[in-house]
């Protein structure tokens, strides 16, 4: 789901103590922990560059929400209580936190006023907030932040919607999407997936209002502004800070699970989810363990939303692009609900490892998958995002440092980074571990792996002495040798594509024999050629048709799209995989099918493609259109157009 300049860490000193401290991580992988992870005496130094926050010398420990949604002024507005534990004896003076386009009113320090003042910005992780603590604070000792704010115009982690833009067109909505940095445009908070706390959401809306917590009973009924409560007893990062306020109703799809949306999709989302959600949760707690969460709910949000899903705890926030009438998209919810585990129970300590979370999670949705519907789903899967991956190393170029599985964020907005480079190509680095000691040998890895860092985070090296342990005290001589040959520093910092492993093609055959036939300028096709074929097989065509080094002309493209019937599809997946190769036929036919799709959907994994093949065809319709339709995108995808685009 997608986000280093010079810092201010309180002191110059701390800022040449982390670079060196960083530099030794790098070259001779010193092992280091979170402060979570020790003992109380010993002080960490922090290792995420994309935080302003002082997280070694003070740790959250829990966050109280307290915010009415004003949706006629499109803020929130209240409080937020921050509990936090210092980490030193009294060595530290101040707590500094991440803001970004807060109004900051008041800030109390044990109930009492205190010394404070947000300091200038540091581009592009926004201003922190200074709280002076005069006399320190023992170890092990907890203070209390009371901080009075309201969100403003420029808060890139709120999404507000009139009703227009909404599905009935009949109330406003709002949404949060915080990953990877944008939490802190919120709330003031230690802004880092290297910090987790539990959290309390009070939130007063005059509409339903879901978060990122169990709900318990509040006054949810009646009119005008109600009060909604959550509680999360399991700590989270601020990333995972979530909450959506509009029109929403919810049905069931599970023993554990509902759906939420808007009362004009209720009965298309609950008929599109409610076949796989138990087989999804049951498949998943025989790999890793029991569900960590209580509930596991789908949000389907209003169409601008920037991702194919985000893994809120509880309740995933999820394109609406998934209800597509075949239920071929739902393994969108099977990667989320797979982020119980890997990313939400366990992640990455910064965005510097972010494969952690998104390269276990490839697998382990593709496990599912494969437990569902048969083994070569595992391969089928695997192939479609070899394509992706390949897609992201060809754009972002083989020697690129954003192709590595570590990647720096020296200088770095996570966001430009953001790409399926630590999805794919985490999932081959997993796959090929499997593989290297057997399935049966790496499935007793997968529960040890997730019970020896639930509720931490960790970084590449600490994974990679996780693992090492894990075999070397295995009992298997014969595994024991083989792991001594992982080139683990190629792998974790050669950029560009890894070794292509040996697919099953057993469900991509006949989809690589269409695409061959096209291939012959005089092939006559027919609708009866896709007939068997599920959507993504037909995507695995229409993909292979996208490779071609010949690529269709104009007429025979518009000829595909004609037999097949797919621009009249209700499948995101297959509009957009066909729209990108009429574009690249030139084919002016089906500029008004293209036009609509990025007007109505803001999923950056199809809109981001096809502004760039429709400037490449016609430059002022594909800024006139971005121009046009810029307030529908969230903040996350009007960014990444505008630097597509080159418009900044």
């Amino acid at each position: 789901m997608q986000k280093v300049h010079s810092f201010m860490r309180g002191s110059l000193m701390l800022r040449s103590i982390y670079a060196t401290v960083r530099k030794a991580a790098l070259s001779s992988q010193v092992q280091f922990r979170s402060f979570s992870l020790v003992p109380k005496t010993r002080v960490m130094v922090p290792r995420d560059p994309n935080t302003l926050a002082n997280y070694g010398d003070w740790g959250m420990k829990h966050t109280t929400i307290n915010f009415k949604v004003n949706f006629e002024k499109q803020r929130l507005e209240g409080s937020v209580l921050l509990e936090l534990e210092s980490l030193t004896d009294k060595k530290s003076r101040e707590i500094l936190l991440d803001t970004n386009h807060l109004s900051i009113s008041s800030v109390k320090l044990d109930a009492a006023d205190s010394e404070w003042a947000v300091q200038d910005r540091v581009e592009p992780f926004g201003a922190p907030l200074r709280v002076s603590v005069p006399d320190g604070a023992s170890q092990g000792d907890v203070v209390k932040l009371d901080i009075a704010l309201e969100t403003t115009d420029r808060c890139v982690g709120l999404q507000w919607m009139t009703p227009a833009q909404t599905g009935n067109k009949k109330h406003p909505y709002v949404y949060s999407q915080c990953q990877a940095i944008l939490a802190r445009s919120i709330i003031p908070c230690q802004d880092t997936p290297d910090v987790k706390s539990t959290f309390t959401f009070n939130i007063t809306s005059p509409l339903p209002v879901v978060a990122s917590g169990v709900p318990v009973p509040s006054d949810g009924k009646g009119d005008g502004d109600r009060l909604f409560r959550f509680e999360q007893k399991v700590p989270i990062p601020s990333y995972l800070f979530a909450l959506a306020s509009g029109d929403l109703a919810t049905a069931r799809i599970g023993k554990r699970s509902v759906v939420a949306t808007g009362p004009e999709a209720l009965e298309a989302a609950k008929w599109e989810l409610e076949s796989d959600m138990d087989k999804f949760l049951d498949v998943a707690e025989k790999l890793v363990f029991d569900y960590q969460w209580g509930e596991y709910n789908v949000l389907v949000l209003p169409p601008s939303f920037a991702y194919g899903g985000m893994e809120n705890p509880i309740f995933t926030f999820a394109t609406p692009t998934i209800i597509s009438g075949d239920r071929q998209n739902v393994d969108v919810i099977a990667h989320e609900l797979s982020h119980s585990w890997s990313g939400n129970l366990v992640g990455c300590a910064s965005w510097e490892h972010f494969w952690l979370n998104e390269g276990w999670t490839t697998y382990l949705e593709r496990r599912i998958g494969a437990a569902i519907h048969g083994e070569p789903q595992f391969d089928f899967s695997a192939i479609i995002g070899w394509k992706s991956l390949e897609d992201s190393v060809s754009l972002l170029g083989a020697d690129s440092e954003f192709t590595k599985l570590i990647i720096s964020h020296k200088g770095v907005d996570p966001e430009d980074a953001f790409s399926s480079v630590p999805y794919e190509k985490g999932f081959h680095f997993l796959y090929y571990l499997d593989r290297l000691v057997g399935r049966e040998h790496f499935d007793k890895f997968i529960p040890h792996y997730f019970k020896t860092w639930a509720n931490k985070s960790l970084d590449s090296f600490e994974f990679k002495k996780t693992f090492l342990d894990f075999f070397e005290g295995y009992g298997n001589a014969e595994i024991k040798e083989k792991i001594t040959q992982i080139p683990w520093d190629d792998r974790f910092f050669t950029p560009g594509l890894p070794p292509k492993p040996d697919f099953n093609t057993a469900y991509v055959d006949s989809c690589l024999a269409l695409a061959e036939k096209w291939k012959k300028e005089d092939y006559q096709p027919d609708v009866k050629d896709i007939e068997s074929f599920t959507a993504n097989q037909t995507l695995v065509f229409l993909q292979a048709v996208q490779n071609f080094s010949r690529p269709l002309g104009a007429e025979r493209s518009h000829l595909l799209g004609t037999t097949y019937n797919i621009s009249s599809s209700k499948n995101v997946e297959l509009k957009a995989a066909y729209y990108a190769i009429s574009l690249k036929a030139g084919d002016r036919k089906e500029l008004s099918g293209v036009v609509e799709l990025l007007s109505s959907v803001g999923r950056m994994k199809f809109v981001r493609p096809l502004y760039r093949k429709l400037n490449e065809l016609d430059r002022d319709l594909a800024v006139k259109t971005f121009k046009e339709h810029r307030d529908f995108y969230p903040s996350t995808t009007k960014g990444q157009l505008e630097r597509d685009l080159g418009l900044k």
